[in-house]
This record gives structure tokens, sequence and C-alpha cells, in this order.
């Protein structure tokens, strides 16, 4: 009976030393990184200008198709019926128009989007491979982005290899 004791408690103390082995992890702060990167910055400010060209053009469109409207009801008195009915069609296809504009521009398949995403990949690839790189150097098990990471409530500063990320891809802190 006591060798079967002896024998579960061995058996259980080394499923609790295999379970229990200190994991390492660590953190990282995406915005942060982000932040300390100038192509980043630049990539940012060349969308938003981007942004801004393309919303001037829908703007246009938008404001054309009100100011047709504005017109129609000016001369509303003035119309024939199908004066009404073809006036009436040229400022809703006006508007399918800003709105098709609008839609290829901003959608979510969009230019914005997949110029977002063709300026972006490289740096958020850069980073990752970064991370990995000192991950697999330091023996992390898990590294979590703190930025989108919601259920982290605190997490000590020292676990935190932002600066190393930025180091390692040549943006010391």
């Amino acid at each position: 009976m006591k060798r079967v004791f002896l024998i579960l408690s061995m058996v259980l103390f080394c499923s609790l030393a295999t379970t229990t082995v200190a994991q390492k992890f660590a953190l990282i702060d995406m915005e942060y990184i982000l932040k300390n990167i100038p192509a980043y910055e630049m990539t940012n400010e060349q969308l938003n200008q981007l942004s801004e060209k393309w919303q001037g053009e829908v703007d246009a469109l938008q404001q054309e198709a009100q100011n047709m409207y504005k017109n129609y009801q000016s001369d509303l008195v003035f119309l024939s019926a199908e004066m009404k009915t073809k006036r009436e069609e040229e400022i809703i296809k006006k508007e399918q128009e800003a709105q098709e504009l609008k839609r290829k521009y901003f959608g979510a398949e969009g230019e914005l989007y997949k110029k977002r995403e063709s300026l972006m990949k490289p740096i958020q690839d850069e980073i990752y491979e970064a991370v990995k790189a000192i991950s697999e150097d330091k023996g992390y098990q898990v590294i979590v982005d703190r930025a989108s990471a919601m259920s982290v409530f605190y997490a000590s500063p020292k676990i935190d290899i932002s600066n190393e990320v930025l180091a390692k891809l040549g943006y010391s802190k």
C-alpha cells in the first residue's frame, strides 16, 4: 500500500513539475512601437493626404448633386412633367455616382484599404520578424500586444520588450 501511495505521489509530482515549469511571457505595445518608426508616420501622413484628396472628390460630387436639387426646386413650377422626370433622374444619377465613388475609395475593399494594406504590410512584417527573433533568442512562449489585449489590466513594465523590438529594428530608444 505504501508503494502504491509512493508511486502515485511521484507520478503526481512529476506531472505537476512539468506543467508548472515557468513559462516566459513578454509584452509589447504596438502603438508605442509604431509611433517610434518614422516610416509608419510617413505612411500615415501619405494615407491621410490621399484620403483627403479622395474625400474632396466625393464631396464635390455630393455638392454638385445638392446644387442640381436646389436648381430643380427653384425651377419646379416652370418645368413640364417630362422635364421634372428628366431632372430627377439626373439628380439621382449624380447622387448614385457620388455613393459609388465613396464606396470605391472608402469601402471595405476600397482603394484606401488596399493602399493601407500595401504600405503597412512591410512595416508590420518587419515588426513581426523582430518580435519573433527576440522571442526565439530569449525563449518567450507568449508575447502579448498590450495595445490590443483587452484583458490585460496590469502588467509589470519589466516584461515589456517594446524597446528591444525598436532596437532590433534599428530605432533605439
